[in-house]
């Protein structure tokens, strides 16, 4: 009797172990759903805007919105640049100066200050990102060094999936 009661137990033990292996490892093993951030929407008859957007943190862990957009015009005539927001009050860019861009691999790129007459606030940079976007590496982090009217050096790290998505934005039609 008492073997078949242990025989019981130890199945019971065994079941239910499965069980909550399988239950927990299937948290494990699902795939996250895709979440991109990649927005159309129409600005005008004719005139439409895709945007790609993320917030991302400094080295020193400040905050920036970080948008890349695309405006397709009825004429055809496309524009690509992106736009950084800090914290207002916690940046100041220094217009009109170049964006600086460095790869992992040391190549360096600059993009044209976009606000070179006036910007909106002091704490928004916009910078012509079309002939540098195409030369951004797919599989790898970017860095951009914006100038900013303190003498203290930001850089924002770029992931590789947001260039991804920023591709993505520029191959839109």
């Amino acid at each position: 009797m008492w073997f078949g009661i242990q025989q019981s137990l130890s199945r019971l033990v065994l079941l239910t172990s499965l069980v909550l292996i399988f239950l927990l490892g299937l948290g494990s093993w699902s795939i996250p759903p895709a979440t991109a951030s990649i927005r159309q929407m129409e600005e005008a008859p004719g005139q439409i805007l895709v945007q790609s957007r993320h917030t991302l943190r400094d080295e020193t862990g400040n905050s920036w919105q970080v948008v890349l957009f695309k405006r397709i015009k009825a004429n055809d005539a496309t524009s690509i640049n992106l736009r950084l927001v800090g914290f207002p009050g916690a940046a100041k860019f220094a217009h009109p100066q170049p964006l600086t861009i460095i790869t992992e691999t040391g190549t360096i790129l600059n993009s044209k200050d976009m606000f070179a007459e006036k910007s909106p606030a002091a704490n928004v940079g916009q910078y012509d990102f079309k002939n540098a976007l195409n030369k951004l590496p797919t599989a790898a982090s970017v860095r951009l060094f914006p100038v900013m009217s303190d003498p203290q050096p930001i850089e924002l790290k770029i992931p590789p999936e947001v260039i991804l998505e920023w591709q993505i934005v520029a191959a839109s039609n």
